[in-house]
């Protein structure tokens, strides 16, 4: 199964692009100081209806009184930790609120991919992010990309998602030369900060789809794993 996540959903209309272009996951940002930001009435609304992408609710080192408050009024399908996370955390938040977590890890060099391989067994998934510039408001979404050929031939024990700087123009690009498990975007499908663009949508979905099926041999997740089923079969 290859993924196409499209993240910061806080609109009605991107939420539906993203519903209607076939896209596997929507994420949905609970952290204050992040433009698309929403608080969990406005996900749940967002996201009522039956049968849409699976849902993941994005923090950055979060304290179990914000997960459990955001849990109380919107119920995602996977949970993604995008700050600083060690794996005993990680595995303490899935262990309590019994969901599936995306661990999100900055990618600058060769040499953060050994904290990758250390860590990575906390999580169910792995998403790989370019790592922010210094001075960086946000932990991610800063339309920064980092470069790819580092993760060529990569492998790892639970599948991946690619992130960073990704758009509908490079993300074919991006998919041949790390072969991810997934994809996911926020600021490159944007017309404006925080602010989604239905047809950009529409193009990355597009284009990823194309780019994951022109491949003759998929990188499936280890045998014997099962990462969770994405959309409302989960629900």
């Amino acid at each position: 199964m290859r993924l196409v996540k499209i993240c910061g959903i806080n609109a009605p209309d991107a939420y539906e692009a993203a519903r209607a272009a076939g896209a596997d996951l929507v994420g949905f940002v609970f952290y204050p100081q992040s433009p698309r930001a929403v608080l969990p009435s406005q996900a749940a609304a967002i996201a009522a209806e039956a049968g849409g992408p699976g849902r993941v609710a994005l923090f950055v080192d979060p304290a179990d009184a914000l997960l459990q408050s955001v849990l109380e009024g919107f119920r995602p399908d996977f949970l993604q930790l995008h700050g600083a996370e060690p794996p005993s955390r990680v595995a303490a938040v899935r262990a309590r609120f019994g969901l599936p977590v995306i661990k999100v890890f900055g990618i600058a060099g060769a040499g953060d991919l050994a904290r990758v391989r250390a860590e990575q067994h906390a999580a169910d998934w792995v998403m790989l992010d370019a790592k922010p510039s210094a001075g960086a408001a946000l932990p991610g979404g800063n339309a920064e990309s980092f470069d790819w050929s580092l993760l060529r031939g990569l492998r790892l024990d639970r599948p991946w998602l690619l992130a960073g700087g990704l758009s509908p123009d490079n993300v074919a690009e991006a998919i041949g030369i790390a072969d991810p498990t997934g994809v996911d975007v926020s600021s490159g499908v944007e017309k404006s900060r925080g602010v989604k663009d239905t047809a950009k949508i529409a193009s990355f979905v597009r284009a990823a789809r194309a780019a994951f099926g022109s491949r003759a041999i998929a990188s499936p997740p280890p045998l014997g794993y099962d990462p969770g089923v994405p959309g409302d079969a989960r629900r």
